[in-house]
This record gives C-alpha cells, sequence and structure tokens, in this order.
C-alpha cells in the first residue's frame, strides 16, 4: 500500500471551479465545497468535474440507495476489492464491513473465499456471484437461481451493477494511483493496520454526525 505512485494529481486550488466544488462537496463532507474534500478519489474526480458528477451520483445509488442489505452490500465489495487488488477499496471497506455486522473473522473468509467461513445459502450465492462475474462475465443458472429464490428483481439488478462498479471503481484507483488517506491507519489484505491497531467500525456519509472523524483523516 505504500508503493502508489499517483498518475493523476488532486487539482490546483488555483484551478478550482464551481463545478470542482461540486465533485468535491456531494457526500457531504463539512467544508469540502471552500476547502475541498479529505477524500483521495474526489480530489482526483475533481479533474473531470462532468464525469466526477455523474459517477458521484451513480456511486451514492450503490452505495446508500442500493436494496441490497448493506451486510450483502459489503460482502460484495470486500469479496471485489479482493479479486481487483483493491487496498484502498479494502482499507474503506472493512470499517464499513463491520458497521454492517460483520466480524473480522468473516472478514477474513471474504478475503480467503472459499476457504472458512460459514455462509448462509444467499451469502454463499453472492460470493459465488462475485466469482462468476469477474471471472467469466456471466452468471451461471445455478447461482442466478439461488439468488432470484432470495432478491426481487431490484435487488437482483442492484447485485450485478454493485460487482461491475466496484470493478471499475477499483481499476481506477489502481489505474489513476490514487494513495489511501494521508493520516489513515491503513488497514491491509492481513487485516492488520499499520499502527498495530484492531480494524473498528467507520461510517458512511451521513451516517453519524462525525461520520468524517471515524476515518481518522
Amino acid at each position: 500500500m505504500t508503493d502508489i505512485k499517483p498518475r493523476i494529481n488532486h487539482v490546483p486550488r488555483e484551478e478550482w471551479t464551481d463545478d470542482t466544488r461540486e465533485v468535491f462537496a456531494f457526500w457531504g463532507e463539512p467544508n469540502a465545497w471552500e476547502e475541498g474534500s479529505k477524500t483521495n478519489i474526489m480530489n482526483v474526480m475533481g479533474n473531470h468535474p462532468d464525469l466526477g458528477k455523474a459517477y458521484n451520483i451513480w456511486g451514492k445509488h450503490l452505495l446508500m440507495g442500493n436494496t441490497l442489505s448493506s451486510r450483502i452490500l459489503e460482502i460484495i465489495i470486500l469479496r471485489v476489492a479482493v479479486k481487483a487488488k483493491s487496498a484502498y477499496e479494502w482499507h474503506n471497506h472493512v470499517g464499513y464491513g463491520m458497521n454492517a455486522g460483520l466480524s473480522l473473522e468473516e472478514i477474513e473468509a471474504i478475503r480467503d473465499y472459499p476457504e472458512g467461513g460459514e455462509w448462509s445459502e444467499v451469502e454463499k450465492a453472492v460470493l459465488d456471484a462475485v466469482e462468476e462475474l469477474t471471472s467469466g462475465g456471466n452468471l451461471s443458472d445455478r447461482t442466478w437461481d439461488v439468488l432470484a429464490s432470495h432478491f426481487d428483481t431490484k435487488q437482483m439488478m442492484d447485485l450485478v451493477f454493485t460487482i461491475g462498479h466496484y470493478v471499475m471503481t477499483s481499476w481506477a484507483l489502481s489505474a489513476f494511483g490514487v494513495e489511501i488517506e494521508g493520516g489513515a491507519d491503513p488497514i491491509g489484505f492481513d487485516l492488520k493496520t499499520k499502527s498495530g491497531r484492531t480494524p473498528g467500525k467507520t461510517y458512511k456519509p451521513g451516517e453519524k454526525d462525525d461520520w468524517v472523524d471515524t476515518r481518522g483523516y
């Protein structure tokens, strides 16, 4: 996680426009319009405001308005982070996953799937869906049928698009060289932090008044 070389820099302050500030402020960070975002991906997306604004609207549905439960959502994102080797997504979503009720042992089992873990039928099918879509570009009839026995049509659509969105986002983070935020205590794929602290819950935008502070940067 320390060997990332930024390929797209943050937008220099003197080049900020109102459109750039809209990208920074979209998620409700305090003072982001005036001071910029504390989140590196937003600072990079500010280089292309039209794309950044569209990405934010799309991403907010999948992160905040998803018809899937938070637990299922975080299982998907964490497994995608492993498959795509995205240290940034892994670091951020370990805390989200814990807030959604996942234990560190379950997060370890997501990393190591199919080894370990005591998954329900639907959770196993969700993990299989990540494997099948990222490896072969489609879902098997068996996996589809299991998922469809638990999820309605909107949930099935959100599931497939969530997997694709976080693969795309992981690619962008890696290709653009987006670093984990300065001041954060990075959580590795071994579930150890740089400082040796045990990872804890973090909160999505707006879940708590101090949601930014829980991230440690």
